[in-house]
């Protein structure tokens, strides 16, 4: 699709032909919200979990949210509609909208809202059957990581220090504790259990959270959300990835350490193969 059309303050528009003012606060500041959304044979995948985060977001910052539900569901089902690929990734982006340049927000503001899809990208069915390597690192972001907030630098030089060691992803730890990879929730097994970091302020509690959560109740998988030291992640059984765009991966390698037996476990086949059921709705 050469030019495809996204929604840009209320209308439908080619990409191309979509701008805004250098003053918008989006581009000023970093100061608005995102939310990605996947959808498989065109429908939306947990579409609720997604829009209530984006709420919840605006709400943390003070943006108004300028749409109700219903609406936010037609423009996306609008933007989405007019892309060919069955399987997309739409994107949602809410700024505090054009303003004289200052730190303190406005007196009076109007959102931008820009609304646009992509064909999804999944990870390589090679990645699928013998996972991914990965590295460690500090994280260094700000203490609002629930925020799904648009001043992504922090997460853009962690997924960069990923693409300069030639692995997948850059897995996070701050005082020695896991939070998370730059663009992924991160689990560990052990023993059987499957464990993730606690739901705080220090990680984005991604969709998928909650799904895999609920994945391993219905496969009668033991859970547990607590902290999780560095040195449990790399004595780890098995570690995984869950986000969007990379569903459930299979960290194999991290720092060059084997991780396992060295090939995707038990326990992310179960959950791989329950994830792919419940996306088929």
């Amino acid at each position: 699709m050469q030019d495809p059309l996204v929604f840009l303050n209320g209308a439908l528009t080619p990409l191309s032909e979509a701008k805004i003012p250098v003053l918008d606060r989006g581009f000023i500041f970093g100061d608005g919200i995102y939310e990605v959304i996947p959808v498989y044979q065109r429908k939306m995948f947990r579409s609720d979990q997604h829009l209530a985060r984006l709420f919840r977001s605006l709400a943390a910052i003070s943006i108004s949210n300028p749409y109700t539900k219903e609406e936010w569901l037609e423009r996306i089902t609008e933007v989405m509609d007019a892309h060919p690929a069955d399987d997309q990734m739409v994107y949602l982006q809410v700024t505090r909208g054009v303003a004289k340049r200052a730190h303190a927000f406005p007196a009076v503001s109007t959102p931008t809202v820009f609304i646009m899809s992509n064909p999804i990208v999944l990870p390589t069915e090679s990645a699928r059957e013998h996972g991914v390597a990965c590295v460690s690192m500090e994280d260094r972001r700000w203490l609002h990581c629930e925020i799904k907030s648009i001043s992504l630098l922090g997460n853009i030089l962690a997924a960069q220090n990923a693409a300069e060691h030639n692995v997948a992803e850059s897995i996070q730890f701050r005082d020695d504790f896991l939070t998370e990879a730059s663009a992924s929730n991160v689990w560990i097994v052990k023993d059987g259990i499957v464990m993730g970091p606690p739901k705080d302020n220090l990680i984005l509690e991604g969709i998928r959270y909650a799904l895999i959560e609920e994945l391993c109740a219905a496969q009668n998988i033991p859970m547990q959300v607590r902290r999780i030291s560095r040195a449990e992640v790399f004595c780890a059984d098995e570690i995984m990835l869950s986000s969007a765009t990379k569903e459930v991966l299979a960290v194999v390698e991290l720092d060059g350490k084997t991780i396992g037996n060295g090939k995707p476990g038990p326990i992310y086949d179960k959950l791989y193969a329950a994830y792919q059921l419940a996306k088929a709705g």
